[in-house]
């Protein structure tokens, strides 16, 4: 199985200090989101999607407000088709799609790929495609799904995965794939899985946004601190799931690393074999 990072969705907002942590209170930040692309038996498999195409088409679908603080680069050539095509496939052989949640900046690349299985949790998939429960007001953006993907959904319980509950696989043929259940930032928020030889790699999703938070001693730069709680939909459950991986990392850091979707330190860390 071979895994390839990939930044699907540059984000610029103002305030590189009070977000990455480093540089000048008046510079541009810098933000990613980070996908990962999985070479499987069954095709190709992309964990979130990042920005779409769709997305760039028509940035206003993200929310005018959501483009004015992110101030994200919208470049077509970031997208996670274009960058499959770089790497010599088709759209079609993306087979899988598997996503943490269904935030606009997670779900964009969903229409690229209309012929791909969509996996997410069903609390997810209640909340944002069937509003049942209702989802906050402009929380997501139902074009990214309007074209009727195939939806593969999950409930609770499954087995245990480094004391993670409710672990569920992706089918017989991809055990090396789970969703680990880490609601917070939303309902049906999940970590995605993947063993790759003798190790795994976690995506987390949004469970964190700063590098610093899997250490003992918690930081995070204010705004990125204050975004996290503001969008967050269960304040209890995300901290205790961001101690959970703690631990996680403090335990186990020599058979799993753990990612998140927007900190550039990981992605750098990644695409340059650091981890």
């Amino acid at each position: 199985m071979r895994i390839h990072h990939l930044n699907t969705g540059t984000m610029c907002p103002i305030g590189r200090r009070l977000v990455n942590g480093t540089g000048h209170i008046f510079q541009r930040a810098r933000m990613v989101c980070h996908c990962l692309l999985i070479e499987t038996r069954d095709g190709l498999a992309l964990v979130d999607t990042g920005i779409g195409l769709g997305d760039i088409a028509n940035p206003m679908q993200l929310s005018r407000r959501w483009v004015r603080q992110t101030a994200p680069r919208l470049d077509p050539a970031e997208t996670a088709v274009q960058q499959v095509k770089a790497l010599g496939y088709a759209p079609g052989d993306v087979r899988h799609l598997l996503l943490t949640h269904l935030d606009r900046d997670h779900a964009g690349g969903i229409p690229d790929f209309p012929n791909a299985r969509v996996h997410v949790l069903r609390a997810e998939y209640e909340m944002a495609v069937l509003g049942k429960p209702a989802a906050p007001k402009g929380r997501y953006v139902t074009e990214q799904w309007r074209h009727g993907p195939d939806w593969a959904l999950y409930d609770d319980g499954g087995e245990s995965w480094f004391g993670f509950k409710g672990v569920r696989a992706l089918g017989d043929r991809e055990p090396d794939i789970l969703m680990i259940p880490l609601p917070g930032h939303t309902m049906g928020h999940c970590g995605i899985a993947v063993r790759d030889k003798d190790k795994w790699w976690l995506h987390a999703g949004d469970a964190y946004f700063f590098h610093g938070q899997l250490q003992p001693k918690v930081r995070i730069p204010l705004v990125l601190g204050y975004f996290q709680r503001r969008v967050d939909m269960d304040r209890d459950a995300r901290l205790a799931n961001q101690e959970r991986l703690r631990t996680l990392q403090l335990q186990h850091g020599s058979e799993v690393t753990v990612i998140n979707s927007h900190d550039p330190v990981h992605y750098e860390n990644c695409r340059c074999g650091r981890h």
